[in-house]
């Protein structure tokens, strides 16, 4: 094929493993390996990081609102540089900057286990005493943690699975995406239990170790694409000249020419406001629901229901997604997002918590297919790296202000209510945005 000889055909440096002589297709290999890289991006991520908020910021004598603003600072910084990352990808293969991701997100964990230390030690070396010193220590492990696992790790991850598969893309994802879902929200549980058995100090270096150990596996299994191997995405036959005259050659867009495009914009924007609305609901969930005359334990009971919702609509559009129009996933997920807003402000009702718990699934579920699917399928696989990287900006960025945003509601107006109207503005002009939002090729 023509587009194999122009889509990162260079082989990336030596392998010992040849993908050309796998007996099934290394696409399947890829699924597997990129799935479980994303998996252990879970210590970067907020689900990761939020069982540890109690036993470190009470062993660096930092407050819980110093603690998080060290945490929203971190992963603001990141947010700035991720795209970065993204051209890495591009230049020099999902292999090498996995690789190294994996390699640096280990070495944070070991950081992050002897920040106490490094606190007490810097105190004493500069002969003060003052909250300035852990809340700096942890606001630089912070931003290392979110660049390197919920930034780098995921994105070089997801985008060599989507790399090594085409029409089966949607199909592959929802494999991908089912597994993930059990493994990210079973995460806290085992990852609980770890810092109650050997507390939290020793938990992060297990952990440190196990990214360490990946790294490896990472070098051995990760391949920057079909085509530098001699094969094509999806397993498919070389075709004839003749045959491949008659196809359609896609446009590989660069992230300028991308950024030009509606799509790029409405599709970004709507997945930022899943990434908002729902780390700023999981941030404040308890507080959101007592604000609202609703104990501890109603708050936490929707993310069970609201899970099921997020894995069947992921599972079933997925499939769906190699043959239906990505414009009407679009809009279906902004209706899960009108409902979640709706839900939010009616909450006091009895609608308000089926509407959340029904629109907190359904932008979950579609954050799931959209933001795997739409990229290479609008813009080719080409520039997926520098692409991906500035979206993924947006949803780090988005996710760093909520918290701070839902706070500030609260403690301005007594009420969360506010958040509720300004997703429901928001959404209203992107969906009168999107109407033109159409795929670029």
């Amino acid at each position: 094929m023509q587009l194999a000889h122009t889509i990162m055909s260079k082989p990336s440096g030596y392998h010992i493993i040849d993908p050309a002589k796998s007996p099934v297709f290394y696409g399947y290999i890829i699924l597997v390996i990129g799935t479980i890289g994303i998996y252990f991006s879970i210590p970067g991520q907020t689900i990761g990081v939020s069982v540890f908020t109690d036993p470190v910021k009470d062993a660096l004598g930092l407050s819980r609102n110093q603690f998080s603003n060290a945490y929203m600072i971190g992963t603001i910084v990141s947010s700035l540089v991720i795209g970065r990352a993204g051209i890495w990808f591009d230049r020099y293969g999902a292999r090498y900057v996995a690789f190294f991701a994996a390699l640096g997100l280990g070495v944070t964990l070991f950081l992050c286990s002897w920040s106490a230390h490094m606190s007490d030690y810097i105190k004493r070396l500069l002969s003060v005493d003052t909250w300035v010193v852990p809340f700096s220590v942890m606001t630089i492990l912070f931003f290392m943690l979110r660049f390197a696992g919920q930034g780098v790790l995921t994105m070089a991850s997801r985008n060599v699975i989507m790399i090594w598969f085409d029409k089966n893309r949607g199909k592959v994802n929802a494999i991908s995406s089912v597994a993930l879902s059990f493994g990210f929200s079973s995460s806290p549980l085992w990852v609980n239990a770890l810092i109650d058995n050997n507390g939290w100090q020793q938990t992060w270096q297990y952990l440190g170790v196990g990214l360490l150990v990946f790294s490896v596996f990472v070098f051995l299994f990760y391949k920057i694409s079909p085509e530098s191997h001699g094969l094509l995405p999806d397993g498919a036959k070389a075709v004839s000249t003749k045959e491949e005259s008659k196809k359609e050659v896609r446009k590989q867009f660069t992230l300028k020419e991308a950024k030009r495009t509606r799509a790029f914009w409405m599709y970004g924007l709507t997945l930022a406001f899943n990434s908002f609305f729902i780390t700023g609901l999981t941030f404040h969930v308890v507080s959101v629901f007592d604000s609202e005359g609703f104990p501890k334990e109603d708050a936490i009971s929707i993310f069970l229901p609201g899970s099921v919702v997020a894995v069947t609509v992921s599972t079933i559009f997925n499939f769906l997604s190699d043959y239906l129009p990505l414009k009407l996933y679009l809009y279906l997920m902004l209706l899960g997002g009108f409902s979640a807003s709706l839900g939010f402000l009616l909450l006091s009702t009895s609608a308000g918590v089926p509407m959340l718990i029904a629109g907190f699934g359904i932008l979950g579920g579609f954050f799931a297919v959209l933001n795997a699917v739409a990229w290479p399928r609008f813009y080719g696989r080409k520039h997926l790296g520098s692409i991906t990287g500035k979206i993924m900006s947006f949803l780090i960025l988005a996710s760093a202000l909520a918290p701070s945003v839902f706070s500030l509601c609260l403690s301005t107006f007594g009420s969360y209510r506010l958040v509720g109207y300004i997703g429901l503005v928001f959404l209203l002009f992107l969906s009168i945005g999107a109407i033109k939002a159409d795929n670029p090729q």
